[in-house]
């Protein structure tokens, strides 16, 4: 089959199962070449199921370095000794759409990796938007910008190395987050406008050293108060962030997982005022707190 055929049928095939709204982002996968953000073929790729019984994943690796292997829903590998890799399509698709892009729109994306989701992002938002992206490995920043600013009109200085904690200029309509954190940083919580949209998971360590967490996948919407109406997407497990992490919360975290579904799909608020633990509160934090009551605004 044609290789552009191939895309285009990967692509459809991820909006029939992930039941994807957006056409345009079902255009990207179709559009958007995904071996040219990866390293060189044959791949390393997850089989299904992808994590082990243990703490480690279950892999193959491809035949050849056709790139038709990797126009499939497998997570593949950046760093197999890290167990880090590009994501599986119909794992991340969902949370693209749920940001409800459009041209024009602000981005900024946490956790880039080679760049293949970035580049959807861009595609998605077109050259009238904006996608600034972070990546805390400078190894793989570096790759980034030269895969992004080879195949996309995102320009360099907005594929930045960083673990995004520092401040960033401007505001945004939406904010990707593809990496395992304990809450949500204040600072993207503020560059948000009101009606945009973070996807963010929230996970506990698996183990003591372990590079992976699990936890739940966050849609956020902000409100005109500045709160944020919140619903629970899913569970995941996913490669934990680097340098902005935060341990209390992590132990906090993992208790409240614990608790089970019930709780923890009653979430409908992230809030930010000071206020004492209460029964509506699922995970509180120091500067924003998880739980349950809150009317969306309409905006």
């Amino acid at each position: 089959m044609d290789l552009a055929l191939r895309r285009r049928f990967f692509a459809e095939e991820l909006e029939a199962v992930c039941r994807l709204r957006s056409a345009a982002l079902v255009d990207a996968f179709a559009v958007v070449p995904r071996e040219r953000f990866l390293r060189p073929g044959p791949w390393t790729v997850l089989v299904e199921g992808g994590v082990g019984q243990g703490l480690g994943v279950q892999t193959r690796v491809t035949p050849d370095a056709d790139p038709a292997r990797v126009c499939h829903n497998v997570g593949v590998a950046i760093d197999p000794a890290r167990q880090l890799f590009n994501g599986h399509p119909g794992t991340i698709a969902p949370w693209i759409d749920a940001l409800d892009l459009a041209p024009g729109h602000r981005v900024l994306h946490v956790g880039c990796g080679l760049g293949y989701y970035t580049a959807l992002l861009a595609q998605m938002v077109g050259p009238t938007g904006r996608v600034v992206a972070f990546e805390v490995d400078e190894a793989l920043a570096h790759e980034a910008r030269r895969n992004l600013t080879a195949h996309s009109w995102m320009r360099g200085e907005d594929i930045r190395h960083g673990d995004a904690s520092q401040p960033i200029d401007g505001l945004f309509d939406a904010v990707l987050v593809n990496a395992g954190l304990t809450h949500p940083l204040d600072g993207w919580l503020d560059a948000v406008v009101p009606g945009g949209r973070i996807v963010i998971p929230l996970t506990s360590t698996l183990a003591m050293g372990s590079h992976l967490g699990k936890g739940l996948v966050l849609g956020l919407t902000k409100q005109l108060h500045g709160d944020f109406a919140a619903r629970v997407m899913g569970v995941v497990a996913v490669y934990s962030a680097i340098g902005i992490r935060d341990e209390a919360m992590n132990h906090r975290l993992g208790r409240a997982m614990m608790a089970g579904p019930p709780q923890w799909q009653a979430i409908t608020r992230l809030r930010r005022d000071a206020h004492e633990p209460e029964a509506s509160c699922w995970l509180h934090g120091p500067t924003c707190c998880l739980g349950g009551s809150l009317q969306p605004e309409t905006q």
